[in-house]
């Protein structure tokens, strides 16, 4: 019996993927649990594995194509099985290999990396043909329209043949197929059709993530990752109904960086950042103010025993924020292990989604970069975000005398609805008490 391949949910803010490559060809065999496919979701590339076993019949989404959630991508069913009423049932996609259609269930997802911790959220088995309706799509979410059936190709047929084998080695060669004249059965495009396109210099094909405009051209469209459409969508339910004020304080990091220096004179897993010790006086600080360390939920406020903190993370894309859990508890040093930890495998796209989602504060840090002072805008439904500038050498009065001391910017935006001035006020001065005496975070 046939199995449906649609597009996951891998993560649970996401709402469309982008599929980066196909692991399988089209007459490949698949076993159950093996990866079908690479897919950029809002937040890092996750593998598609599927649930069924027999060949992967059809592929209905191109590399770097997008498709919502819950909309067909492929087919898998035994060599001789008739798929035409599931091809058909995707609205056209028949004609159009890479149009996508719609229908709910799929592949499980599996993040990329060897095991799977027991936070992770389940995902629905793809759907057997003949088995249970699908689930309906959820509110406010509408299935895409079917694209319109391709082009003819070069081998003269309404819609383009060819081989798997021809598509890969086409794929692997960046080779446009819509350009090759297929010499097999038909007008199938083989293997010896593709070998003769490369040969001659055929017009080959650019992702759509990576158009560059030539010489003498005005500007370059770049398409959005799907990154970068969660971040547009998020902080724009953030800046405009949020009612946010800020509030600007100034530490005085002088005993901070002695600490940093005896510390580091003990030996390499000693080491620790400005950012660590900031990190650590915020979570410590959180716990002392748990109305700050809080979600607004529409019709209640929900106030956390237990500190999350989030920590943004500039990667190529975009902003991701990983967590770090029950901060407040853990040792300087744990933190900073964990901290360049999630950092590097934000970078490199790694994360696991239960590792950046369930923060209940989070802190952004532009300090490394030389800027002294900027404002963050909050992630809902967190209530608070603190935004932290340079440490740097600035001649302050003490004692009626000037001195050079090392001083530190730091700018929190409040949601007014939970977080008012007092209150936000009184949050930073013990922060404050905490940065400036950093003995109280190792006691």
């Amino acid at each position: 019996m046939a199995t449906k391949v649609v597009m996951e949910a891998l993560s649970p803010t996401m709402e469309e993927g982008r599929l980066v490559k196909w692991l399988k060809n089209e007459g490949d065999q698949v076993k159950n649990g093996e990866t079908l496919a690479e897919v950029e979701t809002d937040k890092a590339i996750m593998e598609l594995v599927a649930r069924g076993e027999g060949v992967l019949r059809k592929r209905l989404l191109n590399e770097n194509d997008a498709a919502p959630v819950g909309q067909l991508i492929a087919v898998i069913a035994a060599p001789d099985e008739n798929i035409d009423a599931v091809v058909s049932g995707a609205g056209g996609a028949a004609a159009a290999p890479a149009a996508p259609a719609t229908a709910s269930a799929g592949a499980t997802p599996v993040p990329r990396s060897p095991t799977q911790s027991q936070g992770e959220a389940s995902t629905p088995p793809q759907d057997k043909l003949g088995g249970a309706a699908p689930p309906a799509p959820s509110p406010g979410r509408s299935a895409a329209p079917p694209a319109p059936a391709a082009a003819p190709s070069g081998n003269g047929g309404g819609r383009m043949r060819s081989s798997p084998l021809a598509r890969r080695m086409a794929s692997e060669n960046g080779l446009d197929l819509q350009a090759v004249q297929g010499s097999g059965p038909g007008g199938r495009i083989i293997k010896r059709d593709v070998e003769a396109a490369v040969a001659s210099g055929a017009v080959r094909q650019q992702p759509a993530a990576a158009r560059f405009v030539g010489p003498g051209e005005d500007y370059r469209d770049a398409p959005l990752t799907q990154i970068r459409k969660t971040i547009a969508r998020r902080l724009s339910e953030s800046i405009g109904p949020i009612p946010t004020f800020y509030l600007t304080a100034e530490f005085d990091m002088e005993r901070v960086a002695e600490m940093r220096a005896a510390m580091a004179a003990m030996g390499d897993e000693f080491k620790v950042s400005f950012n660590d010790i900031v990190l650590k006086a915020v979570a410590t600080a959180l716990a002392q103010h748990p109305e700050v360390n809080a979600h607004w939920l529409g019709d209640k406020i929900r106030s956390f025993n237990r500190v999350h903190l989030g920590m943004a993370v500039a990667i190529e894309e975009g902003l991701i924020t990983p967590v770090i859990f029950d901060a407040d508890q853990k040792r300087m040093s744990e933190i900073s292990r964990e901290a360049r930890e999630l950092a590097k495998r934000a970078r490199e796209r790694k994360l696991k989604p239960e590792e950046y989602t369930g923060s209940t504060f989070s802190v952004s840090n532009l300090g490394m970069f030389g800027i002294d002072q900027f404002t963050a805008i909050i992630n809902p439904p967190e209530v608070g975000i603190l935004a932290i500038g340079t440490v740097e050498d600035k001649p302050v009065v003490i004692d009626h005398a000037l001195a050079m001391r090392k001083r530190m910017r730091v700018t929190m935006s409040c949601d007014h609805r939970v977080v008012d001035g007092a209150l936000g006020a009184r949050f930073l001065q013990t922060l404050r008490r905490l940065i400036e005496n950093p003995l109280m975070l190792v006691y």
